[in-house]
């Protein structure tokens, strides 16, 4: 075992030879959006990200399903089509799985990737003076909230939800090609909680600017309603000692900082003088990416900027 959970990594990491290393991941949720197949869309994407993150390739999956027996089997059918549309786009496949009876939906994936020793990216690994690349905007957690209380409207089109469904995997590749030091995903503890495990295991601080924080559409509208995932606050109860404002920051970008993610983006420690050729790249390729900070000396604080 080479990574294991000391630092809070994404993934497990198994040497398997000299030229080889096992990733295994797992993760499952219940629905944030109420379109099954499309469910099941977003939570393998979630699932396979873990090994993006980490430098590897998914190669084999394994459903993970709880399931009620009060809904049709038809729903279940489309959120496991889902799924497995999406672990083919990603070009592995699901080897079967796990299903037991349960009070609400929920779906996830068992995976397993593959990739060389030389090019795993772990969360601990961060140097000073390394720029932080986000690849997707935050605000999801927010979004699905919002479309749980019917406030939003054609939910599937979506940009979050459109984000929500989309592999990291073009990501993935572009990072995998420039000197990247470090690498997360950003999900249920939102930026704040996964940068501050980045932090704690490379021993090192960071500074976020605000004007370079990226969100989806209505995030503002939304939270302006009140309409807050309880996992915020659970972050911000979490995580804000570790955090300090310069300058009068905006509530609303405060709070988002905090805001849980499903299948969010990358957030990528690279080498300062490759940053932005590295961001542009990403948006050739239809990554909605920007520089939003940088590594610093520090005892794993974060300054967030205005």
């Amino acid at each position: 075992m080479i990574v294991g959970l000391e630092n809070g990594d994404d993934a497990i990491i198994y040497r398997l030879d000299e030229s080889r290393v096992m990733i295994q991941s797992i993760d499952f949720f219940t629905p944030v959006v109420d379109d099954p197949y499309t469910f099941g869309q977003i939570a393998a994407a979630n699932s396979l990200s873990d090994i993006y993150a980490m430098g590897g390739r998914p190669v084999l999956a394994m459903n993970v399903v709880g399931f009620p027996n009060c809904l049709e089997g038809k729903v279940l059918n489309q959120i496991l089509k889902g799924g497995n549309d999406k672990v083919k786009e990603a070009g592995a496949f699901i080897g079967g799985g796990h299903t037991v009876e349960d009070d609400e939906p929920k779906y996830g994936l068992s995976v397993t990737g593959v990739a060389h020793p030389d090019k795993v990216r772990a969360n601990s690994t961060a140097r000073v003076g390394d720029k932080l690349v986000l690849t997707k905007p935050l605000g999801a957690g927010i979004i699905s909230t919002a479309i749980k209380a019917d406030l939003i409207d054609d939910q599937l089109n979506h940009p979050a939800v459109k984000s929500m469904a989309k592999l990291n995997a073009k990501a993935a590749e572009v990072m995998d090609t420039y000197d990247v030091s470090s690498c997360t995903d950003i999900t249920g503890f939102g930026l704040i909680g996964h940068l501050n495990e980045m932090l704690n295991g490379s021993k090192v601080g960071a500074r976020l600017f605000t004007d370079k924080i990226r969100y989806f559409p209505d995030t503002m509208e939304m939270m302006d309603t009140g309409m807050v995932p309880g996992g915020l606050h659970k972050n911000r109860k979490a995580f804000s000692k570790k955090v300090t404002y310069e300058n009068d920051i905006d509530e609303n970008i405060s709070d988002l900082l905090y805001d849980p993610q499903t299948s969010g983006g990358l957030l990528i420690a690279v080498n300062p003088e490759q940053a932005k050729e590295l961001r542009d790249r990403l948006i050739e390729r239809g990554e909605d990416t920007e520089i939003i900070g940088e590594i610093v000396e520090g005892d794993s604080k974060i300054r967030v900027i205005k």
